[in-house]
């Protein structure tokens, strides 16, 4: 079996060969389609959103761990050329998320998200509307493959047609931030404060 360090160099070291290191950028509240086209987990379709994505907890059994996460984060700040190279800039995000059935693990669907301030696009606005979406994909109100669709393409613009027009940006405190039936954003600020807190 390959370690997770292991498999984060070779990843690297394939992105490396297909194309180098992007040319130096400012960070966008957008991944890189060519980079991060997204990628679904198998185990999440409509038929089993009961028992998967609708069930309290159940994304907390596929959340990858911050080892695996951090090392492939560096690597890929460095593949996307930003200017600002510092990692805890950065969230380390599924552009498909967990509460919509995307892979938790494929580099495919996992980018550097930029954190952002108040009133801007940053990855507390892309929580809230993970939370939206999932409330109503379970809700019955919503396709699954259809949410997949709009968040993966553009999540801003689904921001815009299910939150409003203006980002909420503010962090996420308390159970009352976001949809317990199976997801909960709040679990993910943790996860990433955890980590990074020792930086500020």
């Amino acid at each position: 079996m390959i370690s997770n360090r292991r498999w984060i160099g070779l990843v690297a070291a394939a992105w490396m060969l297909a194309g180098g290191v992007a040319a130096a950028r400012g960070a966008s509240p957008l991944p890189d389609p060519a980079l991060t086209p997204g990628a679904i987990n198998p185990a999440v379709r409509e038929a089993t959103i009961g028992a998967t994505i609708c069930r309290r907890g159940w994304t907390r059994t596929v959340r990858p761990p911050v080892s695996y996460t951090e090392p492939l984060k560096k690597a890929q700040i460095r593949r996307y050329g930003y200017a600002d190279a510092r990692p805890w800039k950065y969230e380390e995000d599924h552009l498909i998320p967990l509460a919509l059935g995307g892979s938790p693990t494929s580099p495919a669907n996992l980018w550097p998200e930029p954190h952002l301030g108040r009133g801007q696009w940053g990855f507390y606005a892309k929580d809230r509307l993970e939370a939206r979406m999932a409330r109503l994909v379970c809700a019955h109100r919503l396709g699954l493959d259809e949410a997949r669709r709009m968040i993966a393409r553009d999540w801003i613009s689904a921001y815009r047609r299910f939150i409003g027009s203006r980002p909420d940006n503010a962090p996420l405190h308390g159970r009352g931030a976001g949809y317990d039936g199976g997801y909960r954003p709040y679990d993910h600020w943790h996860h990433w404060h955890r980590w990074h807190r020792r930086d500020w």
